[in-house]
């Protein structure tokens, strides 16, 4: 037997691996947004951009600078954590205890400041970077070829994704996070800097979002317009998952993943929508995402 309900094993598992290199980058990306929304009560809608800002931070560094793409990947999410921080310390700062809209309006407008800059000095056309010699080609696993570097992809984001939910979980610094973010008089009263916190915070969610735009700069190309792609879904999932719960943000992008590319093979036409279809359903029988709390 070859075939998987009329779908032949080797693109049953190819597409399962695409599910699962889309699903890397929503976890990414959903992480970041469930960071910043769950500690600073902040829904931020630049976290596309700062992806955008991620992806041509490598690429400025390798066709202008000749630095190549494992300095990036460290070099591209600080710079952009960087700004995140100066973007928390002037300007979210100002609206902190008012509505949220507030929040939200000021980093929509961000992004689409940042995105139509980059649209209208680079076009949008895409750019293209290279992968890494160390990551070219790929393994031949029997009943499928992996692209070592699409494999790559999925081990970093897990091992990242993983690292950040021990941050803040199981450290003496996550700690300090949660209570500076539900008990800000009282943590402050211990001595403990409440504002560079939050900033701090901003500047994580940031650095995530770069990190994933460096890994995705190899697959997709760089481009003004990248983060608005993919954004629309990671809040989808994010929502799914349950606002501000950094395990359901991260569970729920890999198995959306899976579902979305799962519905590729049996109805593509609906591969666009799956994602929507799944929040609607969730938000139905549990309004408060599938971890959230009521």
């Amino acid at each position: 037997m070859d075939s998987f309900i009329g779908i032949s094993y080797p693109a049953l598992f190819g597409q399962l691996m695409i599910g699962l290199i889309n699903g890397s980058f929503y976890a990414l990306l959903s992480l970041g947004l469930a960071v910043i929304f769950g500690m600073l009560h902040v829904v931020n809608f630049a976290h596309g951009a700062q992806y955008m800002l991620g992806a041509f931070v490598a690429w400025f560094l390798l066709n202008k600078l000749d630095i190549g793409y494992w300095p990036a990947l460290l070099i591209a999410p600080v710079t952009v954590a960087i700004f995140g921080a100066l973007i928390e310390r002037f300007l979210l700062s100002r609206l902190r205890g008012k509505d949220p809209i507030y929040g939200l309006l000021l980093t929509f407008g961000l992004a689409m400041t940042l995105e139509g800059t980059f649209q209208y000095f680079y076009g949008s056309s895409g750019r293209t970077y290279g992968v890494p010699s160390a990551l070219t080609g790929g393994l031949n696993l029997g009943f499928m070829y992996l692209p070592i570097y699409r494999g790559w992809v999925i081990v970093a984001s897990l091992i990242v994704c993983v690292a950040t939910w021990c941050l803040i979980e199981k450290t003496k610094v996550g700690m300090y996070l949660r209570a500076a973010t539900e008990k800000s008089l009282q943590t402050q009263s211990f001595g403990i800097n409440v504002p560079l916190l939050i900033t701090l915070t901003y500047a994580v969610g940031a650095g995530l979002a770069a990190f994933a735009g460096v890994l995705a700069a190899p697959i997709y190309q760089v481009g003004a317009l990248m983060g608005q792609n993919i954004i629309i879904v990671v809040f989808a999932i994010v929502v799914i998952g349950g606002m501000g719960s950094i395990f359901g943000a991260v569970a729920t992008a890999y198995l959306l993943g899976l579902v979305e590319a799962i519905t590729k093979i049996y109805y593509p036409q609906g591969s666009s929508i799956a994602v929507f279809v799944v929040m609607a359903v969730v938000l139905m029988i549990r309004p408060a995402g599938l971890f959230g709390k009521e």
